[in-house]
């Protein structure tokens, strides 16, 4: 499930979200996109559009699909503290944290490999454990062909600095490898990789 996808393009009159149909086309899904993804842009989300997210109900839509999967994996938009909802001008930003919440799930870091990395997994990490969100991990993503030497040395350096586990790293273009998916399928029994959801 993506909840949130900006960057859309539009289809026969509908926003297409190329992201959430990898995951659907990965998971043998053949939910409909307006399950999967139900608040899809074309750009980015401006105030209007923050304005307009319910995350009550991406919840109903959460739970319709969990009713029918195995598991259910939500990917995230944007940073941990990225507002997404609101419920009016002024008032308290809801962010991923409250959508976690929601759900009743935990969260996994994912973060871009380079340069800033170690701030940013810890400010991320920081924020969800300051909101009661519990964290599984963080993994860190390659997301630039060209390796910088803070790349290289981020991994080891957030061992360091933090006791949350670092499950990996996804190297650029590269599928996520089995070595960081089990931790995360483990509650669920054997991963078999043959998902409905």
């Amino acid at each position: 499930m993506k909840p949130i996808a900006t960057g859309c393009r539009e289809v026969g009159g509908v926003f297409e979200a190329a992201d959430a149909r990898g995951l659907a086309y990965a998971a043998a899904s053949d939910l409909p996109m307006e399950l999967i993804s139900p608040y899809r842009y074309r750009e980015a989300m401006d105030a209007e559009d923050v304005a307009a997210v319910d995350v009550l109900e991406i919840a109903d839509a959460y739970r319709n699909i969990a009713a029918r999967s195995d598991f259910v994996i939500v990917e995230g938009f944007d940073a941990i503290a990225t507002p997404i909802a609101w419920d009016a001008p002024h008032s308290r930003v809801k962010d991923t944290t409250d959508l976690a919440r929601v759900l009743n799930l935990d969260v996994v870091i994912v973060a871009r490999n380079g340069s800033g990395c170690l701030g940013a997994s810890r400010l991320a990490l920081e924020h969800a454990q300051s909101c009661g969100v519990g964290v599984i991990g963080i993994i860190l993503n390659d997301a630039d062909a060209a390796s910088s030497p803070d790349a290289e040395t981020n991994l080891e350096s957030l061992r360091n600095v933090t006791e949350v586990p670092i499950l990996g790293r996804v190297r650029f273009k590269q599928p996520v490898t089995r070595e960081i998916l089990e931790p995360l399928l483990q509650p669920f029994g054997p991963p078999s990789f043959k998902g409905k959801g």
